[in-house]
């Protein structure tokens, strides 16, 4: 037997050191993305949407050309952060994503289904071939940035994604909350187990700000955002307060009227770690 390359694209042979092919997806050929950051959750209801559409909101404010996929097929919020009405066009070959007031590129489940209430009541192989659609059949033409909002936790959808698209690093969204480690770590071993890097953590809800006299205050708990990065070796990219305004213009579909300053650290740590 001659000496083992580790070159398995190259080797017929079955031996338990084989390596399997990569289950990459490639974009539609139309398609120009030159990063895509992944942004996940170990559980649902931390403001990982939030955390996807105002980092792209800033991305785009800097001057590059972002672009937002939706993931999380059961639960798509992206269109209203953004107020989007508008509902996405397709062709024999080709879905158009959706474009916002600022220029941000969108595709979501909720631009496909005839009313935003409509329940997704598929199967998981359906909703993880969705996903992957949405990477392989839509056209991302001219985008610097992709912010794909992952579904939450560690099953199946997200597993697909990371296994079909090409993530350059992930984002991991917590709050302040006991559990937090032990949910972030299933996140973290996660991408390490795909191969992703993770860019750092962020923690939403940290505090609220009193109207009277600025202190902070903890309404979850003390935050445990700074041990858990410690243990992990990850950074903390920011810790969101909780922001009664941003909560508004969400719900009014104007996110990218923002001129809240506190993802900013999250757009700076991206922008460093694409260099």
């Amino acid at each position: 037997m001659s000496e083992c390359s580790h070159d398995c694209g190259s080797c017929s042979a079955n031996c338990s050191d084989r390596q399997p092919d990569s289950l990459i997806e490639k974009p539609h050929e139309l398609s120009d993305i030159k990063k895509v950051i992944g942004v996940v959750s170990g559980k649902g209801g931390v403001g990982k949407s939030l955390v996807t559409c105002l980092t792209a909101v800033i991305m785009n404010r800097r001057g590059f050309k972002t672009a937002v996929l939706d993931a999380d097929i059961t639960g798509p919020s992206v269109p209203k952060a953004f107020g989007l009405k508008e509902k996405a066009k397709g062709d024999d070959t080709s879905i158009y994503p959706v474009i916002t007031r600022k220029g941000i590129k969108v595709m979501s489940l909720n631009l496909l289904l005839p009313d935003d209430t409509d329940p997704v009541i598929w199967r998981g192989p359906i909703i993880a071939g969705t996903a992957k659609q949405f990477w392989t059949d839509v056209v991302w033409d001219d985008v610097d940035y992709m912010f794909v909002d992952m579904p939450p936790g560690t099953g199946d959808v997200p597993l697909t994604v990371f296994q079909s698209i090409p993530l350059d690093g992930i984002i991991v969204v917590t709050s302040p909350q006991e559990l937090v480690s032990m949910i972030v770590g299933k996140a973290v071993k996660m991408a390490n187990m795909m191969n992703v890097p993770v860019i750092g953590l962020v923690e939403n809800m940290s505090y609220a700000v009193c109207p009277d006299c600025g202190k902070h205050i903890n309404v979850f708990g003390e935050s445990h955002l700074d041990e858990t990065a410690a243990k992990f070796g990850l950074k903390v990219l920011a810790k969101l307060p909780i922001d009664p305004e941003l909560a508004k213009l969400v719900d009014s579909g104007l996110l990218e009227l923002t001129e809240s300053d506190a993802g900013e650290p999250i757009a700076d740590a991206v922008e460093e770690f694409c260099k």
